[in-house]
């Protein structure tokens, strides 16, 4: 039990529990099948979106065009098969790739230019958003193929079946930073890059790896999102910057890098889902989501600071 109480990711877990309990308790209509496949189909996209973040954090860094990527694949995945006519699966490769040149482009600026990471997807969220705007003239793509608006419609019972690769993504980049040594070296040169680079790591390498990998995830979520919306939508990825923040550092994973939980990340997603799904089922003012939102990144922060100076 000591072990348990010492991870990142079993309080979530507890408090996630008694939130459900709580609910159903006070709302027997949230147990209902509809608003399961609902909470669990937020949950999917929101695992995605909250793993592309933690493993720039991871780094030591941060990624603020996470949306701006999932929203220029999202419309690029679309785009692409309602203009040119690409099957699906060819349009998913080529949004994987899209992502993940994306992602590279803001790796090589920050590794080889020397750029801060926060400059640089600061400039290139803009610029990623500018090349949406301009594609799509803000207007949708609506002709989304009847197989990709059945995989978003899709479930096991009340399981969405888009949760299943969301989950089989979590559970390999867990098992990429715990047992491949591209994993270790990522969490090495977010500890401490000098120590790292001592070591032979080599950190450019590293960080356009991140990046590419943070950009890939971010595209994918894109492409979750116009299934789950059933249209490219321009908007896609304008409100996940905070949310992919929250559940990370919520989950325990460290600001200055060096540690990521992907459990923890989880934990962080399904209590910030709850918190927001909570809020809609009493009815209130969804704006407060957001304040919620940095109430709860402020605690987890705080958090993490007291257990590291008790721990010094």
């Amino acid at each position: 039990m000591r072990r348990l109480l010492g991870t990142d990711w079993f309080a979530l877990a507890l408090l996630s529990l008694a939130g459900v309990v709580m609910l159903g308790a006070l709302r027997p209509d949230f147990l209902s099948a509809f608003n399961i496949f609902v909470l669990l189909d937020t949950l999917a996209l929101s695992v995605l979106i909250a793993l592309a973040q933690m493993l720039v954090i991871a780094l030591g860094q941060m990624n603020l065009s996470v949306g701006a990527i999932g929203g220029l694949v999202a419309i690029g995945f679309a785009g692409a098969m309602q203009v040119w006519g690409v099957p699906p699966l060819a349009a998913l490769a080529g949004g994987l790739v899209l992502g993940g040149l994306c992602g590279a482009v803001n790796g090589l600026l920050t590794a080889r230019a020397g750029l801060s990471a926060f400059i640089v997807t600061l400039a290139t969220m803009a610029a990623f958003k500018g090349i949406n705007l301009g594609i799509t003239q803000a207007q949708p793509f609506e002709a989304i193929p009847d197989s990709v608006k059945a995989i978003g419609n899709a479930s096991l019972g009340p399981v969405p079946v888009l949760l299943l690769p969301a989950l089989l993504i979590a559970l390999l980049v867990g098992w990429m930073l715990a047992r491949l040594p591209i994993g270790r070296q990522i969490l090495a040169v977010g500890g401490n890059p000098q120590a790292a680079e001592l070591a032979g790591v080599r950190l450019a390498r590293v960080v356009v790896f991140t990046h590419v990998l943070s950009g890939i995830l971010a595209g994918a979520a894109g492409m979750m999102a116009v299934a789950r919306l059933q249209l490219g939508q321009p908007t896609i990825g304008d409100d996940w910057l905070i949310p992919s923040f929250a559940a990370p550092v919520i989950g325990g994973t460290v600001l200055s890098g060096g540690h990521a939980s992907v459990a923890g990340t989880i934990g962080g997603v399904a209590l910030v889902t709850l918190i927001a799904q909570a809020l809609v089922l009493f009815r209130v003012d969804p704006y407060f989501v957001q304040l919620l939102l940095g109430l709860l990144i402020l605690t987890a922060v705080g958090l993490a600071r007291l257990r590291a100076g008790g721990m010094a």
